[in-house]
């Protein structure tokens, strides 16, 4: 009995996430032994690309990225998408063995509750089916319920673009992070269909002289552009535990309801496969903000260290007759 669509897919967007949450830690042992050696990265310094495990990091990121590519060709969104928190899961576990990185209670709370979503997610996913060709992709794209959403997301991000990024753009991250997560619905989208049309080509049935496979292609190079570019903006403006977060919510939440209109995911679905794929949606978000809010909270801890002062009343007299003085938490005791 050969492998299903669906577990292929599964297996591809497991293999990327272990993968891409491994990448985290490679790059960042090779972040630390490259400050030891020389300028850190964080102030300007390069020497991080001179250091093995860093470029080791790199290489297993781009095969995460390849491996999670493929998985779309084969499964619907609605499987795919939610299953990239387990690369935070993957990432915390790693970073708590080989960073001594310690991983909370709650953070433990978290990893188990995307573990528990996930599973259920690929209980209940739906079987897709996969188009003959890229003409097939267009008559998906060109439906009107998919029209609608791709004009009402191209209304918003021009307004958010034009109207609200100049005015609240620095003060407000969802301006940017819905861009992002609007444009990155439509990128997931036009990315399916090109990966469909190179496994169609691979398969002897070439889709190069389709327009619709340039037009996809174009589309998909468009979005990335666009999603980096506000991505970063985001990153450089806001809180990063914070932006994760939210961003990943957005993101998965958009990107399924575009495949969902488009490729029709749930089409053939009983109410209580759909109910149960929405509530282990619901628990890998809920794992995943619980491991973001674990992780800020661990950071803010780290920074929160005691500062002591010691003041000598006269530079002759010894130890005992000096106060030591430790402020922490804008509270000040004395000795």
């Amino acid at each position: 009995m050969g492998v299903s669509e669906n577990c292929k897919g599964l297996i591809l967007a497991m293999g990327s996430s272990v993968f891409i949450g491994s990448s985290f830690i490679l790059k960042k042992k090779g972040l630390k032994r490259a400050a030891a050696r020389g300028t850190r990265a964080g102030v300007g310094g390069y020497t991080y690309l001179l250091e093995p495990l860093w470029w080791a990091g790199m290489v297993t990121m781009i095969i995460g990225e390849v491996a999670n590519f493929v998985a779309y060709i084969y499964a619907p969104a609605v499987l795919v998408t939610p299953l990239g928190a387990l690369s935070i899961i993957v990432s915390a576990i790693l970073s708590h063995f080989l960073l001594n990185e310690r991983l909370p209670k709650m953070g433990v709370l978290g990893c188990v509750s995307c573990i528990v979503g996930s599973v259920v997610i690929v209980i209940h996913a739906p079987q897709e089916q996969t188009p003959d060709s890229v003409q097939e992709i267009w008559d998906l794209a060109t439906q009107p319920a998919f029209l609608t959403y791709v004009v009402a997301t191209v209304s918003v991000v021009l307004a958010l673009i034009i109207h609200f990024e100049p005015r609240y753009g620095q003060t407000n991250m969802l301006v940017y992070l819905g861009i992002c997560s609007l444009v990155g619905s439509l990128t997931v989208v036009s990315i399916k269909a090109i990966g469909i049309a190179i496994k169609l080509t691979l398969d002897g049935i070439s889709q190069v002289a389709y327009p619709q496979t340039w037009f996809f292609l174009t589309v998909a190079t468009i979005c990335v552009i666009t999603q980096l570019n506000y991505l970063n903006r985001a990153l450089d403006t806001f809180n990063a535990t914070i932006v994760s977060p939210v961003y990943y919510v957005m993101f998965t939440t958009l990107t399924i309801i575009a495949s969902a209109i488009m490729f029709k995911d749930w089409s053939g679905q009983d109410v209580s496969s759909i109910a149960s794929e929405l509530c282990g949606f619901i628990t890998v978000l809920s794992g995943t903000i619980i491991l973001h809010m674990t992780r800020e909270q661990e950071e803010s801890n780290n920074t929160q260290r005691t500062l002591t002062w010691f003041i000598g009343e006269d530079s002759m007299k010894g130890v005992e007759d000096e106060h030591l003085i430790f402020i922490r938490d804008s509270e000040y005791l004395e000795r």
